[in-house]
């Protein structure tokens, strides 16, 4: 009887030692590791962690594990571009364009593979039903991030511009604040919304999009001008927005 209570005394302690937790940090009243259940799923995290109910939830980030490897293959890719785009420039004559990709290329070594997927994190909608309550693993992380009254403005530009935010300002209209170089592409740019979903939009006269308004938090890319290199690397701005998607506001500041 002794040695089955000693066993079953181990067995409880192996269980604890391997229990499953979420880590839940920025402005929550209860931020730490979180005990996640078998089958546990976001609202059991949420509900632990009660997120302010007056805080930015459209900033906030899902950090997946799982999502990891993934993204490290497109930060990969993404320099492995850049670095093409530098040669391709040196080659063509263009010492300003291949600086860009130079400096670009520093940036994106400095932003980290954070896992991020996009997600709705406001707790009232995935509560009622109205966003996924997405199943969640060990490992995995939520930051509630404060908000950041500002718009960013990088890519093709002198430096990167952090823009004070104006309601109903449309994305284009950012970039009269910024110093655009000649080597950015004319017609578009990415729009990048805190929540980490990302958008191509037409600014030119002959494709403009109207209606297209960054919230506070947003980040604005100035694509990198490639089609006039042999060859041009066409997938090389969406996959940058992509990635600078996966980082929260804090991350990239």
């Amino acid at each position: 009887m002794k040695r089955l209570s000693l066993i079953a005394a181990g067995l409880l302690l192996i269980a604890g030692a391997s229990q499953a937790a979420v880590t839940v940090s920025g402005d929550v009243a209860n931020p730490g590791p979180i005990a996640l259940p078998p089958g546990g799923r976001l609202f059991d995290v949420i509900s632990e962690a009660v997120p302010n109910a007056e805080g930015y939830w459209l900033a906030g980030g899902l950090l997946r594990q799982a999502l990891v490897e993934e993204q490290t293959r497109l930060k990969v890719g993404v320099l492995f571009d850049l670095e093409v785009l530098q040669r391709m420039a040196t080659l063509f004559d263009r010492p300003s364009r291949a600086a860009l990709a130079q400096r670009v290329a520093e940036e994106v070594r400095q932003m980290p593979v954070t896992g991020r997927q996009i997600a709705d994190l406001d707790p009232v909608a995935v509560e009622v039903g109205f966003a996924r309550n997405i199943r969640l693993d060990d490992g995995d992380r939520l930051i509630y991030p404060k908000r950041v009254d500002e718009v960013q403005v990088l890519g093709a530009v002198t430096e990167p511009c952090h823009l004070p935010y104006q309601p109903l300002q449309e994305a284009r209209e950012y970039l009269e604040g910024c110093s655009i170089l000649d080597d950015a592409e004319a017609d578009y740019l990415w729009l990048i919304q805190p929540n980490g979903v990302s958008r191509r939009v037409g600014i030119a006269h002959w494709n403009r999009e109207s209606g297209q308004f960054p919230v506070a938090g947003s980040r604005i890319l100035v694509p990198i001008k490639n089609d006039d290199l042999d060859p041009p690397l066409p997938e090389l701005n969406q996959q940058l927005a992509e990635f600078i998607a996966t980082q929260l506001a804090e991350v990239v500041r």
